[in-house]
């Protein structure tokens, strides 16, 4: 483990954006741009007009790496020269196994926005004990999907001096959707088992009966004692549930369990009891249509890969998810976590470049220098990236 994190140390660069050109990949420049000019980091993706011409219009101060995603010596060679890579090049199950791979073989750290839990676990599966032996974080799903459930759980337990039984997540959000994230859904195919798996990425023997018992994928529509509105069912829940569980299940096996049999759920918070069906509804259907053939018919009507919202569905966007976590001995908190901007895409940005940073420049990451596998946000950066988004601009707050 020593030799390999020692390597990250003497690198060339602190961060390389994959994926650069890509919506997302885009706000991402700009973020690092407006936020940290001492940062020593590049941009990388597939073509070198491109990513030339983005650097030009953004007036960026980075060098240009060109790899294309099934090229692993290409990965290997970027992978090889720099602390951390951040990609936003989805479909992750597409374009990012093989950047994966080039990171724990060259010593990399790496981070991304995936929503892709079918994917992940192929990770898990792949990676998992080799980065562990290098001491290299491979840390997916640091964008809106799933930090916010993610860091929030864990900033949520943290409050509590004691062991938590249960958290609940309820999420409110306004913003647009790209043709990036939409291409990710239409990629999703033939994997309806494993995602109906609540625990699919959970270490194995980790999930006790009454875990499985307490973590159904719900869909019933409720109020909720302390919160405003009606809750009902979760856009990414299914996502965001399964990354949070493994989380509780790897924090247990570093002995710093959330608590005995831990249960989490998510769920979507509307202002009324009709919007509250209406959206699970949706939802339901949305997911129905998705796993047959009939997704093609509206796939000509969704965004196309490359387009997102404008500028100013990004700025007027903003995000809030509220926690209530109930002790093993029945005391009641709520917390909450707020960002200001779309949360696809501003927030996703602000959220994945902090986590890159805090891989790049934290020397306190939860676990020591020697710690690594594919991890979460809240196991592989913690306290460190919830101190690292305060300063962003990110409200944590504990309400009651």
């Amino acid at each position: 483990g020593r030799k390999d994190t020692q390597n990250i140390m003497d690198k060339k660069y602190e961060i390389i954006i994959y994926g650069a050109t890509g919506f997302t990949g885009q706000i991402c420049c700009k973020y690092l741009r407006d936020n940290y000019s001492d940062l020593v980091w590049a941009m990388a993706g597939r073509s070198a007009t491109k990513l030339d011409q983005i650097k030009s219009e953004f007036n960026l101060d980075c060098d240009i790496l060109v790899a294309d995603g099934g090229d692993l010596d290409a990965l290997k060679s970027l992978a090889s020269q720099t602390k951390v890579v951040l990609s936003t090049a989805g479909p992750f199950a597409r374009y990012g196994s093989l950047l994966v791979q080039a990171c724990v073989e060259e010593g990399a750290h790496y981070t991304d926005i995936t929503g892709e839990n079918h994917w992940v676990r192929g990770l898990i599966d792949k990676h998992h004990e080799e980065a562990a032996s290098k001491g290299i974080r491979i840390i997916p799903s640091c964008g809106y999907d799933s930090i916010p459930s993610d860091i929030g759980a864990f900033f949520t337990v943290s409050q509590f001096n004691k062991p938590v039984s249960r958290v609940d997540v309820y999420h409110q959000a306004q913003g647009g959707a790209s043709g990036g994230t939409t291409e990710t859904i239409f990629t999703m195919d033939g994997v309806g088992k494993e995602m109906r798996d609540p625990f699919v990425l959970n270490p194995e023997h980790t999930v006790s009966d009454e875990q499985r018992e307490k973590s159904k994928d719900g869909i019933k529509v409720e109020q909720v004692d302390g919160l405003e509105g009606w809750a009902g069912v979760g856009v990414m829940a299914v996502a965001n549930t399964r990354v949070v569980r493994r989380s509780a299940a790897l924090m247990e096996q570093n002995q710093k369990p959330y608590g005995n049999n831990f249960t989490f759920g998510e769920h979507g918070l509307f202002a009324t009891k009709r919007t509250a069906r209406l959206a699970s509804l949706g939802l339901v259907i949305g997911f129905l249509v998705l796993s047959t053939p009939l997704k093609h018919l509206v796939r000509p009507f969704l965004p196309k890969p490359g387009e997102g919202p404008s500028q100013e569905t990004q700025d007027n966007g903003w995000f809030r998810a509220t926690f209530v976590a109930t002790s093993e001995d029945n005391e009641r908190k709520i917390c909450s976590m707020y960002g200001s901007g779309d949360p696809g895409y501003k927030s996703t940005a602000k959220l994945v470049c902090e986590s890159a940073l805090a891989l790049a420049r934290s020397n306190d990451l939860p676990g020591g220098q020697e710690y690594g596998g594919v991890l979460t946000s809240a196991v592989g950066l913690g306290h460190v990236l919830v101190e690292r988004l305060k300063k962003a601009e990110i409200e944590f707050k504990v309400l009651s």
